[in-house]
């Protein structure tokens, strides 16, 4: 009996590390093998005709008011209808833009986008849920990648901004067509390419 347990307990804890596909059957190969990539961790489908997809990050009212955020977490700031990276203990930086518009041809400024938070508002959190890929830590996070040796592969879409049909806003896609990533804030995209 014990040594069933033990390998009951080895052969599900193998799958504790596992490397995870959303909307495809698998994780990319090695080029000119059928090994899996050992590099990726969490991969998302490509393209299919005729709507894209992207992921949308989590929806936050403040990110200054974002309490135990750590180096490397992406949200969606509501206030200011702006997607930010936290690349330090102490800063945000932006990685959409926040598009400024005269209303009525006055000096009167109304921010872009529409967030429509209907489907979170009423909803409680449970601060401690969570959803691990890699060796468990007490980082916290809605979905924390925890592997120091593998990387998310974004969904790739040709021109998200044609492809993907009402995007949320906080949507991000990798374009295959520029090579960049695209980011939308509720009115417009943003391209970034390194």
């Amino acid at each position: 009996m014990k040594k069933i347990i033990k390998f009951a307990l080895l052969f599900f804890g193998s799958f504790a590390m596992a490397q995870v596909a959303i909307g495809k059957a698998t994780i990319s190969v090695i080029p000119a093998t059928s090994t899996p990539n050992p590099s990726i961790s969490l991969e998302f489908g490509d393209y299919v005709a005729p709507n894209g997809r992207g992921i949308v990050v989590p929806w936050v009212t403040s990110a200054a008011g974002t309490t135990g955020s750590v180096t490397g977490t992406i949200i969606y700031d509501v206030t200011d209808k702006i997607l930010k990276y936290k690349n330090s203990a102490t800063t945000w930086f932006n990685l959409s833009k926040n598009e400024t518009t005269t209303v009525d041809g006055t000096a009167n400024f109304d921010t872009t986008g529409v967030v429509n938070t209907s489907l979170q508002t009423p909803t409680t959190e449970i601060a401690t849920a969570k959803m691990s890929i890699g060796t468990p830590s007490s980082v916290p996070g809605i979905l924390v990648l925890e592997d120091t040796t593998k990387a998310m592969v974004l969904p790739k879409v040709p021109s998200p901004h044609l492809n993907i049909i009402n995007p949320e806003p906080g949507t991000m896609a990798y374009d295959t067509t520029t090579k960049q990533l695209a980011i939308y804030n509720g009115k417009v995209w943003s391209f970034w390419k390194p």
